[in-house]
């Protein structure tokens, strides 16, 4: 089998592997962010697996509820009601981990990406002895394996393919479906970007979802 097809198959294992056993999960993640933003609070995405948060913050056929994180920018803005996703696929990156701990000592709602499988192979650093999943609101497993990648290529000595960029990117978007049609069922209509780049687009988000957000939040 050529590498092109182990590796779409690998993904298509992947996939099947979030569904089979993170669909519980995603719910819950989407009732959180949902919860939130019908009460007012703001959901903020800091980075997930190498900026996977981008394909979710102001683009065509996203919401205008998220928001990227900036420590500088946002930390003191954090309050209770709020939610912040993190990742950290061995669950032990030292400046996430802490980040985590600080906004959940503060009351502030956390859902982390990790991967379950790396995580429980590694050692802590954190002084508190916790790895991330061991503390947040909502641990999400990315399903990757230990050390990120997926394959075994003859003749190269490292795997090949990492698995928690594509996984989480799958998983953000599952859990985004299940918060729009949460906030639907409540008669919330969330605000969707149209592409800016499509006709009317731009026009349609400066003056239809961008003064709906600052008006209500969503």
């Amino acid at each position: 089998m050529r590498l092109i097809e182990r590796y779409q198959k690998a993904v298509d294992e992947l996939f099947a592997k979030v569904r089979a056993t993170q669909t519980e999960t995603i719910e819950k993640a989407g009732q959180l962010i949902a919860d939130s933003v019908a009460s007012g609070g703001k959901v903020y995405l800091a980075e997930i697996c190498h900026s996977i948060q981008m394909d979710l913050i102001y683009r065509g056929g996203g919401p205008i509820f998220y928001k990227k994180f900036d420590k500088a920018e946002h930390w003191d803005k954090l309050k209770p009601g709020d939610v912040l996703v993190v990742s950290s696929v061995s669950g032990r990156t030292a400046h996430v981990v802490e980040m985590a701990y600080e906004a959940m000592e503060r009351g502030i709602t956390v859902i982390a990406f990790t991967s379950m499988e790396y995580a429980c192979q590694v050692d802590p650093v954190h002084p508190s002895g916790k790895k991330l999943y061991e503390f947040v609101t909502l641990a999400v497993d990315n399903c990757a394996p230990a050390a990120e990648a997926m394959l075994e290529v003859e003749g190269i000595e490292a795997r090949f393919a990492a698995a928690s960029g594509i996984a989480s990117n799958y998983i953000m978007w599952s859990i985004t479906s299940v918060v729009v049609e949460k906030l639907l069922a409540r008669g919330i209509t969330p605000g969707i970007l149209k592409s800016a780049n499509f006709p009317g687009g731009s026009d349609y988000n400066k003056t239809v979802v961008e003064p709906n957000y600052e008006k209500y939040g969503y």
